[in-house]
C-alpha cells in the first residue's frame, strides 16, 4: 500500500481520536516524553489501534537501536512490536509500519545490528529507517549513511525527522539545502519519504515542498506544544495546509502493510 498525506503523533486514544476527527490521513503512536521516537506502552498502542480500526492506517515508534537489548544472537528480546501484536490477537488492526532510529549509535557496529533488528521482527507491518538531520546532536550515522542501509534492512521508507526537540527544527537544524537533498537521495534509493522535524504550522507547506509523501506533525496541532494534547482544529488546519489523502495499491489494504 501506498499512501500520501498528514501524519499525526498521537500518545493515547484521546488524541487519536482528535486527529481523526480532525482529518488526519495517518495516525502515529508515541510517547513524546521519551524523546523524538519514544515508544509508548504496549497497552496505550493497542488502545489507540482500537480507536482507528480500519479508517486510516496507524504506526508505532520503537525508540532508538541503541537502546533495545539484544540476545547472544543477535535477536531482539520480547520487543514491543511482539507484545503489541500479542495483545491485539487477531481482533484489530496491526500497525501499517514501525519506525527505528539510530541515534546513539555512531560508532557502534549499528548497521549489523540494524539488519538483525528489523529481520527479527514480525512479518507485516513495514520498516521505517529513521534517520536525523541533527545527526550530530543525536550520536547518529549522518543521513546519508541511513539512506545507503536502509535498503539492506528492507526498508521500504526513510523518516527525516530530528533528535533534539528542545532545539531547532527541521529548517533551522541543519543547512537550508540538506532536507531537499535528503528527499532526493532517498527517492533515488527507491524509498518512499517523510519529513517531520519539530514543523510549525506556517511551515507545513514548505515541507511539502520539499516533494515528501507524507509531512508528520505533533507540536503544531498540540495546545500548548509538543507535551501537551492533540486537538482537533489544529489538526484540521494543518491538513488544509496541502495534506492529501491515502492511496491504496496492491490488493492488501491496511491489514498489509503501508509505507512511512
Amino acid at each position: 500500500m501506498i499512501w500520501r498525506g498528514l501524519l499525526v503523533s498521537v500518545r493515547d486514544a484521546a488524541e487519536a481520536d482528535a486527529a481523526l476527527a480532525g482529518g488526519a490521513a495517518i495516525i502515529d503512536v508515541k510517547e513524546p516524553r521519551r524523546g523524538s521516537l519514544g515508544a509508548a506502552d504496549a497497552e496505550a498502542i493497542v488502545a489507540v489501534a482500537g480507536v482507528v480500526g480500519q479508517r486510516v492506517p496507524w504506526t508505532m515508534a520503537c525508540g532508538e537501536l541503541s537502546e533495545m537489548e539484544f540476545e547472544v544472537a543477535s535477536k531482539p528480546r520480547e520487543h514491543l512490536l511482539v507484545r503489541v501484536l500479542q495483545r491485539l490477537d487477531g481482533r484489530g488492526v496491526p500497525p501499517a509500519a514501525v519506525k527505528v532510529g539510530f541515534g546513539g549509535a555512531a560508532g557502534t557496529p549499528w548497521e549489523r545490528r540494524g539488519a538483525d533488528l528489523f529481520a527479527a521482527l514480525p512479518a507485516g507491518p513495514e520498516r521505517v529507517a529513521v534517520a536525523y538531520a541533527d545527526w550530530e546532536r543525536a550520536a547518529a550515522p549522518d543521513p546519508a549513511a541511513v539512506i545507503a542501509a536502509a535498503g539492506r534492512f528492507g526498508c521500504t521508507t526513510l523518516l527525516v525527522d530530528t533528535f533534539d526537540k528542545s532545539s531547532a527544527g527541521m529548517f533551522g537544524c541543519c543547512p537550508r539545502e540538506a532536507p531537499a537533498d535528503w528527499v532526493a537521495a532517498a527517492r533515488a534509493a527507491g524509498l518512499q519519504v517523510a519529513i517531520a522535524g519539530k514543523i510549525a504550522m506556517e511551515e507545513i507547506p514548505r515541507a511539502w515542498s520539499l516533494g515528501a509523501d507524507v509531512v508528520a506533525v505533533r507540536s503544531a496541532v498540540c495546545f500548548n506544544g509538543r507535551q501537551g494534547a492533540v486537538r482537533a482544529d489544529l489538526v484540521r488546519r494543518a491538513v488544509g495546509l496541502g495534506g492529501r489523502e491515502v492511496v491504496a495499491a496492491g490488493p492488501q489494504h491496511l491489514s498489509a502493510g503501508v509505507r512511512t
